[in-house]
């Protein structure tokens, strides 16, 4: 083992735990062994280099083993910004109320305590929201908790904007959003973010829609879902469309011609059982990533 290895404990963006060393590499967890120690993998073992190296801990965060064959260069920059978000979401958990509490003068404290290349306050922000409003106490814990008629559901015009509600998904959507769906649904985009759901459920669900007249992208629809489920996204397209199709008096028709999403098999069966006519076309950033974690496949075993 390499004497005089730093330890750092931060974690990944879905929340796992992650180790970097001499503040050059990070290692997120992988699987924990019989004898209970922990064994971590480069970060970039599933891009492009196909790292290799790896790092075992004992509970103690003792390393016991350390394959540093590295293939790639050292990124102190990402390492860095790693660190302070981490440090942030600490600062942030140790206080009992974080109402009020000045994010910038905690940032500068934690950016001189470190030590090292340090990142621009502004490409933290986000990550700092995202930990204080998870900090925020809550009234609601479960699906079944949340209300089906709320002051909240209302726009400023005092226009509902919750259209559907069930034990496992709640679906807003405004009367412009409403319009932009019907009258520009030649191709609906879909996608799901996990940064921003709250804590009772497992994702955020958007629907995005193109406007030719205008050459912009619009959001039509915003959802809470419980999980990733088919029948979850089949309930979530049918109420889609039933409610814009049934808003009008005029005989509309909700069948769009492409609809864009990534490679999850359960939104695009469901999709298809809902708008049977319309093209699947995935995401190009998918697609190239799929390709690129084939293609390290393939080389791996030709080796």
């Amino acid at each position: 083992i390499e004497e005089n290895l730093i330890i750092d404990i931060s974690e990944s963006n879905k929340g796992k735990e992650q180790i970097i060393i001499n503040k050059k590499y990070k290692f997120n967890f992988s699987y924990k062994r019989k004898d209970n120690s922990k064994v971590y993998k480069c970060t970039e073992y599933k891009k492009i280099n196909k790292c290799k190296s790896f790092i075992i801990l004992n509970d103690k965060k003792e390393i016991l083993k350390y394959n540093s064959s590295h293939n790639h260069p050292e990124n102190e920059y990402d390492v860095s910004l790693s660190i302070m978000k981490h440090k942030i979401k600490d600062g942030i958990e140790l206080l009992s109320i974080p109402f009020g509490i000045k994010i910038k003068p905690l940032y500068n404290k934690i950016s001189k305590e470190m030590g090292l290349i340090c990142p621009e306050y502004n490409s933290i922000k986000s990550q700092i929201s995202r930990n204080l409003n998870k900090k925020l106490p809550s009234n609601v814990t479960t699906f079944a908790e949340i209300s089906s008629e709320s002051e909240y559901y209302k726009t400023k015009r005092g226009e509902n904007f919750m259209i559907f509600k069930n034990s496992n998904l709640i679906i807003f959507q405004s009367p412009f959003q409403a319009k932009l769906f019907r009258e520009y649904n030649d191709d609906i985009f879909v996608d799901g973010t996990f940064f921003i759901a709250p804590k009772f459920s497992y994702q955020v669900f958007i629907t995005r829609t193109y406007a030719k007249e205008l050459d912009s992208f619009y959001t039509t629809s915003f959802a809470i879902l419980k999980n990733k489920e088919q029948e979850t996204y089949k309930m979530l397209f049918e109420k889609l469309k039933k409610k814009n199709a049934n808003t009008c008096n005029y005989n509309i028709r909700i069948e769009p011609k492409n609809l864009h999403c990534d490679f999850e098999r359960a939104i695009s069966k469901a999709a298809k059982t809902i708008f049977p006519n319309t093209n699947i076309k995935y995401f190009i950033w998918h697609y190239k990533k799929s390709l690129e974690i084939k293609k390290n496949k393939l080389c791996n075993n030709e080796l």
